[in-house]
């Protein structure tokens, strides 16, 4: 059945576009066909081709462009509950990855579960997104470490868009640990595992983009760009976790590379900043991780601001260091945390999270962009930031359909 032609009125739109804060328009109306949305602007300025589109009254709330989560771990076994008891009572992030705990510990639960084991266990996770308005999220692999789970889980993610309303977009993140079997072997690791496995994964049609976890615990510059490069070769984006933990000049070679987004960035430097800017790298926001891990050292925000380097905003949605599944926390906690305006939130969960992927096509209220739309019951979009606890979601519409 094709998806009818549809005017929204009795509205107020952050169409997320234009000068003015959340490109607000008091009194909305929005044109919505089977291509997209045809046209949005003031209700007393309807064009007449869309003015006798059937109407559908939004009883006077908020219309935004549907939510997106840029960076997730959604996929994944276990769980590690006993690692917050052990950083509540003092073992660092570094403590409990060199004994055995961190990601190494997921990869053992991951490795034990079946396709359709991770599937079941990712559903409430997706499903509390979709809950809160979002309509793409992102799905990281990483937890798998060998060729036959991570292309399970990248299967297994791929799946949830058929089983959900919901889009999918995968990052092949093979290059996020080191594996127990290749403990101080990091390079044969790339070569005998990591590679390999990409490569299969690109050939399935399983990988949108590659990431990477440059840390000291993790990956160097130099092996991070022999995935690059092979990233490159097969004509894929990349992507990097970047400066969370330390200073390595990540950022800067994730822009040198023009890197889709820099995520975490706490230890981010003017340097890394600048070439961001000039490479049009998105930095991602985390805050659920800084939270989580109890950090000291904030992203430097206002220096991101100054420089004009979009930022966008996400759950970081994993089982040991950002175990929140609430996007609405994200940037309630982006703005508390970190100082970020409930304007820059929301920009940061639509037009710069569609930016982070990649997407053109989404996270604006504008012609020509996907009919994917967040239909609230608030008075002012700062509410969305604002509030704790609290979801405010009166109405999803995903390709246009009420």
């Amino acid at each position: 059945m094709r998806q009818p032609n549809v005017l929204l009125v009795n509205c107020r739109a952050a169409t997320m576009s234009g000068p003015e804060p959340y490109g607000l328009i008091e009194d909305a109306a929005v044109a919505l066909t089977p291509d997209g949305i045809l046209w949005a602007g003031a209700a007393d300025e309807i064009p007449a081709a869309t003015a006798a589109f059937p109407h559908h009254d939004l009883g006077g709330r908020l219309v935004t462009p549907a939510l997106i989560d840029c960076h997730t771990h959604l996929v994944h076994g276990g769980d590690r509950a006993g690692e917050f008891e052990m950083r509540l009572k003092g073992a660092s992030y570094e403590e409990i990855a060199r004994a055995g705990g961190g990601i190494v510990s997921t990869v053992r639960a991951t490795r034990a579960a079946s396709e359709e084991e991770l599937i079941a266990a990712a559903l409430p996770r997706i499903d509390a997104l979709i809950a809160e308005g979002v309509s793409t999220v992102e799905i990281k692999s990483g937890y798998g470490l060998d060729i036959e789970t991570e292309l399970t889980m990248l299967r297994a993610a791929r799946r949830l868009a058929a089983l959900r309303p919901i889009e999918v977009v995968t990052s092949f993140l093979g290059a996020h640990a080191v594996p127990p079997e290749y403990r101080n072997r990091a390079d044969a690791y790339l070569d005998e595992v990591c590679l390999p496995t990409l490569k299969a994964a690109h050939a399935e049609g399983l990988v949108d983009a590659v990431d990477g976890f440059c840390e000291g615990i993790a990956f160097t510059p130099a092996q991070i760009t022999k995935v690059f490069d092979a990233a490159k070769a097969l004509g894929l984006p990349v992507k990097l976790h970047a400066e969370q933990l330390s200073n390595l000049g990540s950022a800067a070679l994730a822009a040198r590379y023009g890197a889709l987004s820099a995520d975490h960035l706490e230890y981010l430097d003017d340097a890394g900043v600048v070439a961001m800017k000039k490479a049009g790298t998105v930095a991602v926001i985390l805050p659920g991780a800084f939270y989580t891990l109890r950090e000291t050292q904030s992203p430097p925000v206002g220096l991101l601001r100054t420089h004009g380097v979009p930022m966008a905003v996400a759950t970081d949605l994993n089982p040991g260091t950002s175990p929140m599944n609430s996007l609405l926390l994200a940037m309630n906690m982006a703005c508390t945390l970190f100082r970020m305006t409930p304007d820059e939130a929301l920009a940061g969960t639509t037009r710069n999270a569609a930016r982070a992927l990649g997407l053109s096509d989404r996270g604006m209220i504008a012609p020509g962009f996907r009919a994917d739309l967040a239909v609230w019951d608030v008075a002012h979009p700062a509410e969305l930031s604002y509030r704790i606890g609290f979801n405010a979601l009166h109405q999803r519409i995903i390709g246009g359909w009420l």
